[in-house]
């Protein structure tokens, strides 16, 4: 068993929250922290998957059955398939407000998030799980190439071998678009989504350009912003949108594009083998991804990341802002003798960065400029002091 960052933070939220809410793609081990918490934890719980019948048939009634267990913790997993709960739970939480009552996991961020968030507004916090971090699995440098080759999926980390891993990830893929879609209500072709989940593995790390790819698809443009929104709010796709700070500059103001687990870039790309992986075009992006998903799990509730791009060439592949404190500027490079450009330099005045890092694959930290240095990355933390 891998322990799972998360649990402390969702224990110490039942301390605190009536309602507390794991969300994060399908198989990305919701159930299994959820199980592992109920263990853990010294009240009474019950957990139902409304995925089997049987649980989703003593919710028929759900008032009446919820109101058994004033007393207990209920795990509720699949909530999104019984959205009639989100306006009965405010009631059953008004009546007794004390925390932990319910713990609820789901898939679709949208569809909780705006249902739950008028109703349980000042009752319930999020928590998003995310694949295998290096902070969860290690940072050595087999563990490092295991994670970004095969992903943090828990069935494609931990699979015995690459072909067990990639067979895993296609079927994963498959199940996606065929089941899970259309179970969340969505009506899109299996695969037209395919071929635009691939479209975007292709477009990996560049600017969103939605009248590019409608013109391939032969679809319009507001069709492929769908599209993209049903793969972000999935947890599939990241938008990481642009950093405005400056309105005197021209500033980019499109998001770039990423897929968020990189064993599912590299299946859609066909990419076998860590060898394939370092011929392939979309290597650096590949990187670049994988180091932003890592260096992202680690922020705080109130902390965000952003890039910044000019019209003028002045960029920062990630810039990290945490409360009261100024930004910091967070280079990705695929190199082990990793440099800088002009255009670094120009950004990181711009903003007025403190400090700065280039993440890159090798071993030591040391300075390449005044409050910029090399990061490998067991230290990504340093990030964050």
């Amino acid at each position: 068993m891998i322990n799972r960052n998360l649990q402390k933070k969702i224990i110490n939220s039942l301390s605190q929250f009536p309602v507390v809410g794991i969300l994060g793609s399908r198989q990305v081990g919701k159930t299994t922290l959820a199980k592992e918490i109920q263990k853990s934890i010294d009240i009474p719980s019950i957990y139902l998957d409304l995925e089997l019948p049987s649980d989703l048939n003593k919710l028929q009634d759900p008032e009446l059955y919820l109101g058994q267990y004033k007393d207990t913790l209920v795990i509720i997993d699949e909530i999104q398939l019984k959205p009639d709960l989100f306006p009965l739970l405010p009631a059953l939480v008004d009546l007794d407000r004390r925390p932990g009552r319910y713990l609820i996991l789901g898939s679709a961020l949208k569809d909780l998030i705006k249902q739950s968030s008028e109703s349980l507004a000042g009752r319930i916090i999020y928590h998003e799980l995310m694949p295998f971090t290096l902070k969860e699995v290690g940072a050595d440098k087999g563990t490092i190439n295991n994670l970004w080759l095969n992903g943090g999926f828990p069935d494609s980390f931990l699979a015995g071998d690459i072909d067990s891993s990639l067979t895993w990830r296609h079927a994963f893929i498959k199940t996606y678009l065929e089941r899970d879609i259309p179970q969340l209500g969505i009506r899109i072709p299996a695969p037209q989504l395919r071929n635009f989940w691939t479209m975007i593995a292709h477009c990996h790390g560049q600017l969103w350009n939605a009248s590019q790819i409608s013109k391939s698809l032969g679809v319009t443009a507001p069709t492929v912003k769908h599209y993209l929104s049903v793969l972000e709010e999935t947890f599939i796709v990241r938008c990481l949108n642009p950093f405005f700070s400056n309105i005197k500059k021209r500033l980019v103001k499109s998001p770039k594009v990423y897929i968020r687990d990189s064993g599912l870039l590299h299946a859609l790309l066909m990419t076998r083998s860590f060898n394939e992986l370092h011929g392939h075009p979309q290597v650096g992006n590949s990187w670049e991804g994988f180091v932003i998903e890592q260096v992202l799990s680690r922020l705080s509730i109130e902390g965000k990341g952003y890039f910044y791009r000019t019209a003028a060439g002045s960029e920062i592949d990630l810039v990290i802002l945490n409360a009261g404190r100024p930004p910091v500027a967070v280079e990705i490079k695929y190199s082990s003798s990793p440099r800088v450009s002009k255009g670094f330099w120009n950004a990181f005045e711009d903003l007025k960065c403190q400090k700065g890092f280039v993440v890159y694959p090798g071993t030591e930290s040391y300075p390449i400029g005044k409050n910029v240095f090399t990061l490998p990355l067991a230290g990504l933390d340093r990030i964050f002091y």
